[in-house]
């Protein structure tokens, strides 16, 4: 998936090519470094986005500045999926809309790279207001009777980010068509789990926000 809702839908001149090519390094980056980690090659971007590294290093001055705005813009595309389902009239399909939005965009995907470079301001601010979102969406959802009581903003933040993840490239990749039909399948399945069940109590205690928080610590 790309980064649609921040695609320019309109414009000419340099400024608009600018974004344009901007995005096309930054999808390229986020498959890159959501398959192989933060350890991945530059080159590895610039090859897949198909452009040159000169080209790479003008619109950003490092490695660690590509990474930190790519995360942002995963954490942008997550808001702009909470804004929406947060003006839906129904709760549930609002929750479910929004998990099946980020997982589709694999927003998630980054998880690989924390603790492997520096948070700036930028991108604290917007996690917090993301999860702040989807806390909103969580209790209107708990609200409405359909969304057990027991889950956490937490819990669907994780649950989003494991179907994110993309699979190591094989010798023989899985064809298209067939890996979307087994990943929408799968996620049904986690959404039906989601619903509320009385007498059925979740094993085990909730996620914990500092460790959520505080994996995205560089390690020394």
């Amino acid at each position: 998936m790309t980064f649609r809702s921040l695609r320019p839908q309109s414009g000419h001149g340099r400024q608009a090519e600018a974004r344009r090519n901007d995005l096309v390094v930054l999808e390229a980056a986020r498959d890159v470094f959501a398959a192989q980690g933060a350890d991945a090659p530059i080159s590895a971007v610039a090859e897949r986005a198909g452009v040159g590294m000169g080209t790479l290093y003008r619109r950003y001055g490092s490695k660690t500045e590509l990474l930190q705005r790519l995360c942002v813009l995963a954490m942008d595309q997550a808001l702009a999926a909470a804004g929406d389902a947060l003006a839906a009239s129904d709760p549930w399909d609002a929750l479910c809309g929004y998990i099946r939005a980020c997982v589709d965009q694999r927003s998630g995907a980054l998880a690989a790279l924390a603790g492997q470079i520096e948070t700036t301001a930028e991108m604290r601010g917007t996690a917090r207001r993301s999860m702040a979102r989807l806390a909103e969406i969580v209790v209107r959802a708990q609200a409405s009777g359909r969304l057990r009581t027991d889950v956490t903003a937490l819990d669907v933040s994780w649950l989003i980010e494991q179907f994110s993840r993309r699979p190591p490239d094989r010798a023989e990749p899985l064809d298209p068509d067939e890996e979307g039909n087994v990943r929408s399948r799968l996620l049904a399945i986690a959404l039906d789990g989601l619903r509320a069940h009385p007498g059925q109590v979740l094993p085990g205690r909730p996620p914990s926000r500092s460790r959520y928080v505080n994996r995205w610590s560089p390690r020394s």
